[in-house]
């Protein structure tokens, strides 16, 4: 089995175990391949025990992950064990390994397609109710790896509140207001120039900024467990945002404006179905470049460049770090949100997210909805 297959069988298994109670998280799914390069992959046992180390890390998940492991990991053509209590993601939910290279963008599309499908109702338009407050608090705080499909309307509806609030930011400049706001002692005492009394109040409030957000979401293999919810932030931001461009990279650079500009996210997927590189390697530096070479002009002072990758690359540092520069130069500020970076033992140790680092404003998680609320913290010039 080619190595890149073998990466998404372990990506596959960790979404059964999600699927079955087992918190897998992207951690552990890179730590699961890096195992498999000291495993003897041909002694079932030994795969097993490797597993488990990585992926179990309390006694009551056990049961759980014995069932994932003997349900998965088979022998080429026994037939599957029917284990009651066992949920199985649907086939059309997830490609098969062995499927023909050719034919990876088909299997991305489906995948896309697939993520709207757990919603019922007749999508046409995106539910704006709010759950209750201890769940709502329970969902922030959790991991977005170990979502279940049951739980992604109301992170949706969570994720639209979040940008909502990113949306009223303000700046420290006023403007003249009719009512509310604070006394305008200026404008007040000229207009009561000629009278004995103030009598006449004049108020102002806070201006809008007027903000321009770049946003540059890695939708590489490496980001799988975590891009469908950054992709409910972008679209959520699209939507509340009057000066927001939106694009994806893993091999190259896609511009996403225009896919996310409707009402339902739904429609959102099947237009994103477009993106013929969904799930691919990543070479982040190549893709800044074509950034900085076909959409630079877009960046100016007034711009707040957002990032959001976990900064495995396979391409040459030095041009990250070039292109990251040029970036720099022009943008106000430049956000790095990494989803690793949620995990108090990650350490910024690739090549890629230590050749960015020195260049980035402000570096931060993007593992939970609280990591995105606090956001709305750095949005200011």
């Amino acid at each position: 089995m080619a190595e890149r297959a073998l990466g998404a069988a372990v990506a596959r298994f960790a979404a059964l175990l999600r699927a079955n109670a087992v918190p897998a998280t992207l951690i552990q799914v890179l730590d699961a391949v890096r195992a498999l390069d000291h495993l003897d992959i041909g002694d079932r046992s030994e795969l097993y025990l490797g597993l488990r180390t990585v992926f179990v890390s309390r006694p009551e998940e056990q049961p759980a992950f014995d069932r994932c492991f003997d349900t998965f990991w088979r022998v080429g053509g026994q037939p599957e064990p029917e284990i009651p209590g066992l949920a199985v993601p649907s086939a059309s939910a997830e490609p098969e390994a062995d499927a023909p290279a050719g034919a990876g963008q088909k299997r991305e599309t489906l995948a896309l397609d697939t993520w709207g499908d757990e919603d019922e109702g007749d999508g046409d338009g995106e539910p704006l109710g709010v759950p209750a407050v201890s769940d709502r608090e329970s969902l922030v705080g959790q991991d977005f790896a170990t979502f279940a499909p049951d739980q992604l309307d109301e992170v949706l509806r969570l994720t639209v509140l979040i940008a909502r609030r990113l949306a009223r930011r303000i700046s420290r400049r006023r403007r003249p207001v009719r009512r509310r706001g604070r006394v305008d002692l200026r404008r007040t005492l000229r207009a009561n120039l000629t009278r004995a009394d103030l009598i006449e109040l004049r108020f102002r409030a806070r201006k809008p900024k007027k903000t321009k957000l770049v946003l540059l979401c890695d939708v590489s293999g490496s980001m799988d467990l975590y891009s469908r919810f950054l992709l409910q932030f972008l679209f959520a931001v699209q939507s509340v945002f009057r000066r927001v461009e939106t694009f994806t990279f893993s091999t190259r650079l896609t511009r996403i404006t225009e896919h996310l500009r409707s009402r339902s996210y739904r429609q959102v997927l099947r237009r994103l179905g477009e993106v013929s590189d969904w799930s691919g390697g990543t070479r982040i530096g190549e893709s800044l470049a074509e950034f900085n070479r076909e959409y630079g002009r877009i960046v100016d002072r007034r711009t707040i460049v957002i990032v959001l990758s976990d900064g495995w690359d396979t391409g040459d540092p030095d041009v990250l770090a070039t292109e990251m520069l040029r970036i720099k130069r022009r943008a106000a500020r430049v956000i790095w949100l990494n989803p690793l970076l949620g995990n108090p033992s990650y350490e910024p140790l690739t090549r890629g997210m230590a050749a960015a680092l020195p260049l980035v404003d402000h570096f931060a998680p993007a593992h939970n909805l609280a990591s995105l609320r606090v956001l709305a913290q750095r949005l200011t010039l």
